[in-house]
């Protein structure tokens, strides 16, 4: 990285970024967008426009091209979410198992409006929580179903969700 302007990013986590450059040849860096993506959003909280241009100028490659990859994948946000990302599968098949009284339920319990969490979602006041109604967690079979930061919660009840959120105002 001698080349390189020295970016937060950079300076920050030099060592960790040049162990995700060395998985790929030289020549390839732009295959590292990824990883680089998810440091940049556990640093930042999420995918700031700073945050996409370091993340492109480490990769080598055009802050657009960067950007439309946070676009595609949604685990990465370009918007402020919460300490907390909880999605509930709102599909068909969830929606026949009660996911939308589930979800009417977090709503409520997190003082979020509905309509907004079922359109990009909505992050409480105190920035604890971000709540989004999402298509397809794969475990329709378990619904209502939800995930909190990637961890999976299933065959829940208005009570249990109640629990798990005190649990997570705790971490």
């Amino acid at each position: 990285m001698t080349n390189e302007t020295m970016t937060p990013l950079l300076e920050k986590y030099a060592t960790q970024i040049e162990t995700v450059l060395s998985k790929y040849p030289p020549d390839r860096k732009q295959s590292a967008v990824l990883p680089l993506l998810y440091l940049a959003q556990r640093e930042y909280g999420y995918c700031t426009p700073e945050a996409i241009r370091e993340v492109a100028e480490i990769a080598g490659v055009e802050p657009t091209e960067v950007d439309a990859v946070v676009g595609f994948y949604t685990l990465f946000y370009d918007h402020p979410v919460g300490k907390h990302v909880v999605q509930v599968c709102n599909d068909l098949p969830c929606a026949l198992r009660g996911s939308d009284q589930f979800l009417e339920h977090a709503c409520q319990k997190l003082g979020l409006d509905k309509h907004q969490v079922e359109h990009g979602g909505a992050t409480t006041a105190d920035g604890e929580f971000t709540l989004e109604s999402v298509v397809c967690l794969a475990a329709c079979d378990k619904a209502p179903l939800l995930q909190i930061d990637l961890e999976y919660f299933e065959r829940l009840t208005p009570e249990e969700f109640d629990r798990l959120i005190e649990e997570y105002r705790k971490k």
